[in-house]
């Protein structure tokens, strides 16, 4: 199955910007970033629903930890809590729009206290042309912090990895649950 990326999904369209795009070598190079984070981290599961926005980090992944694709984001968290009980370390690719699949096994997380680390790719801000995304992507770092989620916001793509990496010490030392949102942009 081939995963479309951001070029060849909007290709043909005029998509508004309010800012100036990101330099490209730093907007390229954030899942590489991310995968060695991943890596340094000792991940072994990464679980993820396809996604647009992180189609190159997917991409990566498949080389080395052991990567499962979901049906439903919620499954997750049953699958990165036997990795955990088993002695791996995992992680959940998802965008926000997923976010609201998982309201009700996030409390798995908190009442069991095992770790777990969602990087999330914001829909619904910056540029959004599909209507569908906006309302779960404004309130996505609300339904996370209620469920007890630490929530850390990634505006710029420079700022990912570092943001990461103190999900991924928090998540594992502290046995708690950390996401970090990228912005859209």
């Amino acid at each position: 199955m081939r995963i479309q990326t951001a070029e060849n999904q909007t290709a043909g369209l005029t998509v508004p910007r309010r800012n100036p795009p990101p330099d490209r070598d730093t907007a390229r190079s954030w899942p590489e970033q991310i995968f060695q984070k991943l890596r340094k981290a000792d991940i072994r599961q990464v679980t993820y629903v396809p996604d647009t926005g992180h189609a190159r980090l997917i991409e990566l992944c498949h080389a080395e930890p052991v990567t499962t694709v979901l049906t439903t984001e919620e499954e997750a968290i049953g699958v990165l809590s036997g990795a955990w009980l088993d002695g791996e370390r995992g992680v959940l690719l998802i965008q926000s729009s997923g976010v609201d699949n998982c309201i009700n096994t996030l409390s798995l997380a908190r009442v069991c206290g095992f770790p777990l680390l969602m990087i999330v790719t914001s829909g619904g801000d910056w540029g959004e042309v599909n209507a569908w995304q906006v309302p779960m992507g404004q309130t996505t770092a609300r339904v996370l912090e209620t469920m007890g989620v630490a929530v850390r916001q990634a505006g710029e793509p420079g700022t990912i990895a570092a943001h990461v990496h103190t999900a991924l010490r928090l998540a594992f030392e502290a046995q708690g649950a950390e996401a970090v949102l990228i912005a859209q942009r």
